[in-house]
């Protein structure tokens, strides 16, 4: 069995400083170390209880089924706020058939991130019993 004790998702963008600028000024995600130096330096971002590591430069294209799943609180203030810094929304925030609220967007590289608000009512919330 694997004992995993830490867990973060790796980018390797096309242009470091430019997703770094994406995810921690536009998205404004706290950093929660850097290392190296140079315009290879890599930066990990606080995901919630995960890490987001952008490091190192790539020049193949973004896999087409990757995608990054962000829980915010509030959606709509979320939508507003990305909206005013100019994030381009590749889909407007609604509710799905499964319950959750969702909009998404995408990074300078194309990697596309959905932005999830669990509503109050929702079972991810709901634990009867407990």
């Amino acid at each position: 069995m694997v004992h995993v004790l830490s867990s973060r998702t790796l980018l390797r963008p096309a242009d470091p400083e430019r997703s770094r600028s994406f995810y921690g000024e536009t998205l404004g995600l706290a950093v929660h170390r850097e290392f190296g130096t140079g315009p290879e330096r890599g930066t990990v971002y606080f995901l919630g209880n995960g890490f987001l590591e952008v490091s190192g430069r790539s020049s193949e294209p973004v896999p087409p089924g990757l995608c990054l799943w962000l829980q915010v609180a509030d959606l709509a203030a979320t939508h507003q706020e990305l909206a005013e810094r100019g994030v381009e929304i590749l889909r407007e925030p609604r509710q799905e058939p499964w319950g959750l609220i969702e909009m998404w967007i995408a990074d300078p590289d194309g990697t596309r991130i959905v932005l999830v608000e669990i509503p109050a009512e929702h079972p991810l919330r709901y634990r009867p019993g407990i």
